[in-house]
Formats: C-alpha cells, structure tokens, sequence
C-alpha cells in the first residue's frame, strides 16, 4: 500500500466500523461483540454447552448468493478495522499523532483537525504526512491486506 491509500484507510474507518455492524447484522441477525470473546464464566453458565457465535461450514454452504457476498464483504471489511485498530495501538506512541489519528478515524477535515489542536492547516497536514510515511514504513501487514484486495 501507499501513502495515499493508506490515508484513505484511516479517514475510511469510520464508515467501515458501521458497515461491519449493519453486514453483521444481516448475516448473523446480531452484531457480534468482539471484547466479550474470551469472558470467563463461573457457575453452571460455565459448564453448560455454547453455540458458536459464527456459522458453521453446513450453514456458509446454505448461503445463497446475497449471504456469501456479503460474507466475503464483511471478513474484508473486518481485516480491514482490526489494521486501522492495530496500527493506532501499536505503531504511534506520539500523544499528538494519536490525537490526529483519532480525528482522522472519524472523518475529521484538515480545518476540523487543526481547531481541535489549536494548529495550523498546514502544520496538520505535515504531521499527518509524518505519521503516515511513520506507518508506511513499519506496518507492513499493511501490504497483505492490498495483496488480499487483489487476489479477490
């Protein structure tokens, strides 16, 4: 990936977070909570059998067309949040990057940015240009989610 596409990615978020639920949603008939994965039990709720929260492979089969592309959309389109979600926890350390990336994650314009960090336009737009050359260079599963973009 390039600068340009993952910036597009960050600034994206936003209405890939959205769309994950609403696809969840159709597929599954719930959202699926993703921090309560792993909660330990106590009790008889502990001992008792769970369903998976996922389909099983009878049920990915019984799709019908519209299922399975959204199916598809909607594994891309989590790989997709969880990269954005990794790179902010991982790669920035820098308070102020973390803030820009925040704001670029909700969609937030350049003048939107700089009032909120009492910045210049033009201050922002370097800092955003550093922090994205920053995980350009570092976050190569980056370019596996391109090659998995292509190979679909």
């Amino acid at each position: 990936m390039n600068c340009n596409e993952i910036e597009k990615l960050i600034y994206d978020y936003h209405w890939l977070r959205k769309e994950v639920c609403r696809l969840e949603k159709i597929v599954f008939g719930f959202s699926v909570p993703i921090k309560s994965i792993g909660v330990t039990q106590y009790g008889i709720e502990a001992a008792m059998p769970k369903g998976s929260l996922l389909k099983s492979e009878a049920e990915l089969e019984a799709l019908d067309i519209r299922e399975r592309r959204l199916y598809k959309r909607l594994n891309m389109y989590r790989k997709k949040v969880f990269a954005i979600e990794k790179i902010a926890e991982l790669y920035l350390v820098d308070d102020q990057e973390l803030t820009l990336m925040d704001c670029m994650m909700e969609g937030m314009s350049y003048r939107a940015i700089a009032a909120h960090l009492g910045l210049s336009r033009e201050k922002v737009r370097t800092l955003k240009n550093e922090m994205i050359d920053h995980i350009h260079q570092n976050c190569h599963f980056l370019h596996e989610l391109k090659r998995d973009k292509s190979a679909v």
